[in-house]
C-alpha cells in the first residue's frame, strides 16, 4: 500500500494505492492523521487504485471521518472501483461518507455552501 498526501490550501488531497487490509491499516490511518493538521478543513481521498479494502480498513475511514466531524472538517472519497464501492455500500459507509465520481466532485462536494 501506498499512500501520497499534498497539501493544497485547507485541503489535503491523498492518493492511496494497493491494499488497506491487516497488514496496512495501521500505516495507512498514522499517515492520514500525521497528515491532518488542525489548519486542514477538507480532505480528498482517491481511492482510484485501491484494489482491495476489508473490514479493518473500513473502520479506518470511519474513524479519519469521525476524527474530521469533531474539528468540522469535511471529508469525500473518489474514483472507487466497482468492488471497493460495493463494499462501501454494502457496509452503509456511503450513507455517512461522501463518495464522487471524480476530484472536482469531491472538492465540490465539500465546498463550504
Amino acid at each position: 500500500m501506498e499512500v501520497r498526501t499534498e497539501r493544497e490550501d485547507d485541503v489535503l488531497v491523498s492518493t492511496v494505492n494497493g491494499r488497506i487490509d491487516s497488514a496496512t491499516v495501521s500505516e495507512f490511518q498514522h499517515l492520514m492523521e500525521r497528515a491532518i493538521t488542525d489548519d486542514i478543513r477538507r480532505v480528498i481521498i482517491d481511492f482510484g487504485n485501491l484494489s482491495y479494502i476489508n473490514s479493518a480498513g473500513l473502520r479506518a475511514v470511519l474513524v479519519i471521518t469521525k476524527n474530521l466531524w469533531t474539528r468540522n472538517a469535511k471529508l469525500a472519497l473518489h474514483s472507487l472501483q466497482p468492488s471497493i464501492q460495493e463494499v462501501f455500500s454494502i457496509a452503509g459507509f456511503d450513507k455517512i461518507i461522501q463518495v464522487c465520481a471524480d476530484k472536482a466532485e469531491a472538492l465540490d462536494a465539500t465546498q463550504e455552501k
